[in-house]
């Protein structure tokens, strides 16, 4: 069991501390799914000022949902709609001070204000997307982006269906 008690006095120590925490609760652990599992659980309690943290996975051309933690979600996007689905396209960092004013936003939670979505990427291929939605407007910024871009480029390979071995029986 893992007992991670995040919390630093600025964002940086914040970020390492998380980082090292999801470099533990995924070492070792083929399956991606169950990753992306853990690390939407350590986001959503690190993170403060966040209603949704998850994933969305690509699944033959459009995103489909994946593990998270908050509210019911859009199970599918395609490709170049919404936010999640332009970092897909573009394989692009999404900065989102206000959702409302994204061409074409999809609201899955009418409270979310602003959001963060990271590209994953291994190998060269899209593999989905980390999803961080905020009731807040212009909660996340430069340093929260690259973070977490730092923590999805660390594990990304963690995070690829690449990466699962069968189980040994």
């Amino acid at each position: 069991m893992f007992d991670f008690h995040l919390s630093a006095a600025d964002k940086p120590d914040l970020y390492r501390q998380l980082i090292e925490a999801a470099d533990a609760v995924t070492a070792g652990e083929p399956d991606p799914i169950a990753n992306m599992a853990n690390l939407s659980a350590l986001l959503f309690e690190a993170l403060p000022d966040l209603n949704w943290a998850g994933f969305y996975r690509n699944a033959g051309g459009e995103l489909v949902l994946g593990p998270f933690q908050g509210k019911a979600a859009c199970i599918r996007i395609p490709f170049g709609k919404g936010v999640c689905g332009t970092a897909a396209a573009s394989r692009e960092v999404q900065l989102v001070e206000d959702v409302h004013a994204f061409p074409g936003h999809i609201a899955c939670d009418a409270a979310s204000r602003s959001e963060l979505v990271v590209p994953i990427v291994h190998d060269g291929e899209l593999i989905g997307v980390l999803d961080l939605d905020s009731p807040l407007p212009a909660r996340f910024d430069s340093e929260d982006a690259a973070f977490c871009a730092e923590l999805i480029q660390r594990l990304s390979g963690r995070l690829s269906t690449v990466a699962v071995v069968p189980a040994a029986r």
